[in-house]
């Protein structure tokens, strides 16, 4: 079974994230914010992370910089989450895989980001 990280500070996204994705056939782990995100690698690996950006602990961006210099971990996809607009995340987001318009589009084309 394919398993996805969800890293999320907010409860409800991240309850309903793990919903939608066990119903369709994921395995699903959960942290709260990225340090606890960190603490779940050094264990399980999962095959793709979702991730919020604003959190607080260890924001997304801080953990995406975490997993892109950490060898083991760099080849996982992550798809950073946010309600802020694309332009202004990604100067802070680099070697994220995509955001989640391009997520979409990636699972309808059934391409990768």
């Amino acid at each position: 079974m394919t398993m996805v990280l969800v890293v999320e500070d907010e409860f409800g996204i991240a309850e309903l994230l793990d919903a939608v994705l066990t119903e369709e056939g994921y395995q699903v782990v959960t942290a709260m914010n990225g340090r606890d995100g960190l603490e779940l690698l050094a264990r399980e690996r999962p095959e793709l992370i979702l991730s919020g950006y604003m959190m607080p602990v260890m924001d997304g961006a801080t953990l995406l910089a975490r997993i892109k210099a950490e060898p083991a971990l760099q080849a996982i996809p992550v798809v950073m989450m946010s309600s802020m607009p694309e332009a202004a995340v990604a100067e802070r987001c680099v070697g994220v895989c995509c955001f989640p318009a391009q997520a979409v589009q990636a699972v309808r084309s059934h391409g990768p980001c």
